[in-house]
């Protein structure tokens, strides 16, 4: 089995478990969403204790429109959560608030993927906008006859879509860390029985998986377009 065919196969699996990972977060918070937790407490109460127990002030909590659109933006330090979320007491929502609290954190104490990340993201708009301009000149370039400039072209192309990757590759300890500081907040916060934070777990879980997926497709198609451009500069090379 040759290497294109490989990869390929990888690509499809990669997207299948994409797919896969978006349903099961959706069905996990949705189920979760109906356990209500016993103490009542709202899921913006719990991101508000996460940021006053770190000592974390100038942060401001706000309600934001739509399911699963919870954020936290370092720009204007704002902790958006999105109205399934806001005010529910589900044991979905409160690990929803807790993640994102948690990103807050990241920022406060310097946490370096966190920052890592940050910096990348000119990077990876950059790479949204040019990469395929690039890739597509490049074997174009190439097709007409000019090996040497298309190769380096499209190379520039691929080196853009590195940089894609490589964001969604530090985007994973940013995720995971998140989700760690998040459950420790809960259960030492005396609010939560272990019970209960087995649905927050689930669904920080769960969200987990697609950005690993992500980071999956990416890669893939990182190598797959490495490979394609190298046959076609091969193929001119032996014209």
């Amino acid at each position: 089995m040759g290497a294109e065919l490989v990869l390929y196969i990888a690509a499809i699996a990669a997207m299948l478990l994409a797919v896969a990972a978006q349903i099961k977060v959706k069905t996990t918070f949705n189920k979760y969403s109906r356990v209500p937790t016993r103490s009542g407490r709202t899921a913006y109460e719990v991101a508000e204790m996460i940021l006053r127990s770190n000592g974390i002030f100038d942060v401001r909590i706000e309600r934001v429109s739509g399911s699963l659109t919870d954020h936290y933006d370092p720009r204007s330090k704002v902790l958006r959560l999105s109205d399934t979320v806001y005010q529910s007491t589900s044991a979905a929502a409160v690990g929803v608030a807790a993640h994102e609290a948690g990103h807050a954190v990241q920022y406060a104490r310097g946490y370096f993927p966190v920052k890592l990340r940050s910096a990348l993201v000119p990077a990876a708009s950059l790479s949204s906008r040019f990469t395929w301009i690039l890739l597509m000149a490049g074997i174009a370039i190439m097709i007409l006859g000019n090996t040497v400039i298309g190769f380096y072209v499209a190379i520039g192309g691929i080196a853009l879509f590195a940089l894609a990757t490589l964001f969604e590759l530090v985007t994973l300890p940013c995720e995971f860390d998140a989700s760690r500081r998040a459950m420790a907040a809960l259960g030492s916060s005396g609010w939560f029985a272990p019970d209960e934070l087995r649905g927050s777990r689930r669904v920080l879980t769960a969200a987990a998986l697609t950005y690993v997926a992500a980071l999956a497709v990416s890669a893939i198609h990182l190598l797959r377009l490495l490979l394609y451009v190298v046959r076609i500069a091969g193929r001119g090379n032996r014209r």
